[in-house]
């Protein structure tokens, strides 16, 4: 059976919404504020090589579609990024262009359980917030790993909107890397 993976960039006040600055939102691009420093590299390098395959909601699919095919580096980021199979959960993408792209068009929840029995490996979700929320409120979910960036939005799309279910987790590990702070969670058997 797989282990879902959900990765996230997060500010202090809980919002995922463009990190990267590519999506329009007048308060995006905050992830490359901050130097992650060469621990963080490494750390996103290592979480995607260990990946089997990768599950993604339709917007994050088509952000990443747009910008890693034809991308390069010596470190083999890229490479994996681009030859690991990929699922995106999406009623409404029918001809997925990036390689190796299969779409779940089913029941999010019953399509990633489904795909949890076939994956023998981990399951990397990157962003994704709209698929990810109704996983963890199904117990689907097994290992959060935020990388919490030192910046107050004050707005914008948050990982856990008000009115998500109640989901305890534990705290596995906390580092430091460069500014930011990464924190390996996971549901916590004394829920």
């Amino acid at each position: 059976m797989g282990k879902l993976i959900v990765s996230e960039f997060v500010t202090l006040d809980g919002v995922v919404e463009d990190p990267g600055g590519s999506e329009g939102y007048d308060r995006g691009g905050w992830a490359f504020q901050f130097d992650r420093g060469p621990e963080g590299d490494k750390f996103k390098l290592d979480e995607a090589m260990a990946a089997e395959v990768q599950l993604l909601g339709r917007k994050t699919y088509e952000g990443f579609a747009a910008a890693w095919p034809g991308r390069d580096d010596e470190a083999g980021f890229a490479k994996k990024m681009n030859t690991m199979p990929k699922y995106v959960v999406s009623s409404t993408l029918k001809e997925p262009e990036w390689e190796n792209t299969t779409v779940l068009a089913g029941d999010a929840v019953e399509e990633v359980a489904a795909l949890k029995e076939r994956v023998d490996g981990e399951i990397l979700v990157y962003g994704s917030p709209q698929l990810v929320r109704p996983l963890v409120d199904r117990g689907l979910v097994d290992e959060l790993r935020l990388m919490v960036f030192p910046v107050v939005l004050g707005r914008g799309l948050r990982l856990f909107e008000d009115g998500a279910e109640r989901s305890p987790f534990e705290l596995v590990e906390a580092r430091q890397a460069g500014a930011v702070a990464i924190l390996t969670l996971r549901p916590s058997a004394n829920a």
